[in-house]
């Protein structure tokens, strides 16, 4: 009977792990933005290491033998964490998370201003020229274009009077 109670708590705590690795896909839920097919990988991960988590203790602690009160423990230890701490874990390692990326972001913009400026320099400095020069060819075909096409609609006038 000893070894049976040791064996559930074992158990429980197994529950608890399983709870616990929930709690972290949902944490990267939302504190990135997952594409479907990441989202997808992501269930199977969890399901492929909860499931192998569950083997091991299993194998370990029960040498391979299934027992109902396993299933019981591990539902037990998935409740006792989902009803007590869960909610305060993840939303202390969303803020975490949440404030690493600000940190993050702030310090690449800060190491990248320079290299934003000398591409900026650059982008001026030659496409400047460039730009003017095909402003200036725009403005003298639409000269040269509507010159053309008055000399053209003045030679249909005098065709049409000499007629």
């Amino acid at each position: 009977m000893d070894n049976q109670a040791y064996l559930f708590m074992m158990f429980v705590i197994n529950g608890i792990l399983i709870g616990l690795l929930f709690d972290v896909f949902r944490i990267l839920r939302k504190s990135f933005e997952t594409k479907d097919i990441i989202t997808y990988i992501e269930d199977v991960s969890f399901w492929m290491l909860s499931g192998g988590l569950t083997l091991y203790f299993i194998f370990y602690y029960n040498n391979g033998e299934i027992r109902f009160y396993i299933f019981l423990g591990i539902i037990l230890g998935i409740l006792i964490y989902m009803l007590t701490i869960s909610k305060y874990i993840i939303k202390f390692s969303v803020t975490i998370i949440n404030f690493i990326k600000g940190i993050i972001n702030k310090v690449v913009k800060f190491v990248f201003y320079p290299l934003k400026l000398i591409i900026n320099f650059v982008r001026k400095l030659l496409f400047r020229p460039i730009s003017f020069i095909c402003i200036n060819i725009r403005k003298n075909l639409t000269k040269n274009t509507s010159c053309l096409l008055n000399f053209v609609k003045k030679g249909n006038k005098t065709s049409k009077n000499e007629q």
